[in-house]
């Protein structure tokens, strides 16, 4: 099976932590959806496999105009068997979630939606330069599922600028309450170009605490077992079988093709990657020209990359497939890291123990070739 990413770059403003591609500048806006769907037509035959997910990203997607959205999809189900896949997510933002909203995108086949509120704090809010507030992401929760979206998945980050043990309890226990099928829980990242950054360099925010941070931490992952959640990736929580299915997909190395601006694709031998350049792409594209760059991916970088997904997984590295594929011998790398508790082995995985997913770069570094 197959996957279709499809990337939308605009947001109403830039969240001051965020380093994805996005502009708030939406005047290209109508002219981005055409090269976007004329890119689908030139690409979509570099898929071998049925494609059984499709995730509509960004950005913002759900500050898309409703027309322009729906134009989208009809071209896809030129392709794809809408009504025959096992997941379409859309990600949006609280203050965009309206009934008309919700009524247009179930029309369209979409069955899930994944949802950035980040926090219950309006403060913690305000901070980061989210646009919505706590009881905005509340009533945005209770609309989907009283529409008959039930697949719903909530974001939050911890280690947020002011943030306190006591905050973060809040928010999780507050999100917990809700019951979501999915959630994720991101540890906050102070990345360059940022604006968080800048004002992390310039001495106004301080960044969290190794010890706030395991403690947060740990709070996390015993109150999502207390409330019946399955730990399946560093970030990622599910209820029994509500695991996100295209993300999942992305983690067990299966091919998928990614469309937009600064997208990746991967047809199961060779990764491509989108310019991140809106201007470029919709000139390229609607000249009928593709716009993706061909990656390195030699055996060497093949083997780092599984590495790299599979060891952010609860289940961890396929031995099988690992022996199958790569000639290392993984498990001397491994044995100290299994003796200390670091690392799981199983007959047939290899895993980081969940006590220490959030040390799971340090330990990946050891089995990168």
């Amino acid at each position: 099976m197959a996957g279709l990413y499809i990337h939308i770059p605009y947001c109403h403003s830039k969240c001051a932590y965020c380093d994805f591609y996005s502009t708030p500048n939406v005047k290209s806006m109508e002219q981005y959806v055409d090269a976007l769907k004329k890119e689908i037509v030139l690409r979509i035959s570099e898929l071998n496999e049925p494609i059984r997910t499709v995730y509509i990203g960004g950005g913002t997607p759900s500050l898309l105009p409703i027309s322009l959205l729906k134009s989208i999809i009809v071209e896809v189900s030129k392709y794809i068997d809408i009504d025959g896949l096992e997941e379409f997510t859309i990600e949006a933002n609280p203050e965009d979630i309206t009934q008309k909203w919700i009524d247009a995108i179930k029309q369209m086949g979409v069955n899930r939606v994944s949802m950035g509120i980040q926090s219950f704090s309006d403060v913690e809010l305000n901070e980061i330069n989210r646009r919505h507030t706590a009881q905005m992401a509340l009533d945005a929760v209770n609309m989907l599922r009283e529409s008959g979206i039930n697949r719903i998945s909530g974001d939050l980050i911890y280690g947020l600028p002011g943030q306190d043990i006591d905050s973060w309890k809040y928010s999780l226990d507050l999100l917990l309450s809700l019951q979501l099928p999915h959630f994720s829980a991101y540890l906050l990242s102070y990345e360059q170009g940022t604006k968080l950054y800048v004002r992390l360099m310039a001495g106004k925010v301080e960044e969290a605490s190794e010890e706030l941070v395991n403690e947060m931490y740990k709070y996390l992952i015993i109150r999502a077992h207390e409330e019946g959640y399955v730990h399946y990736e560093i970030s990622n929580f599910s209820k029994t079988n509500c695991e996100a299915i295209h993300n999942t997909n992305y983690w067990r190395d299966l091919p998928y093709l990614g469309i937009g601006v600064s997208a990746h694709s991967f047809d199961g031998q060779c990764r491509r990657v989108n310019p991140p350049n809106i201007k470029n792409y919709v000139s390229q594209l609607l000249a009928g020209n593709c716009v993706f760059e061909l990656e390195d991916e030699n055996a060497q970088n093949r083997h780092n990359d599984y590495i790299i997904v599979a060891l952010r997984t609860a289940k961890g590295i396929d031995l099988e497939h690992y022996n199958r594929t790569y000639n290392y011998d993984i498990l001397d790398i491994a044995k100290p890291y299994i003796e200390e508790g670091k690392m799981v082995l199983t007959k047939t995985h290899l895993a980081i123990a969940e006590d220490y997913m959030l040390i799971s770069d340090r330990i990946m570094l050891d089995f990168i070739v």
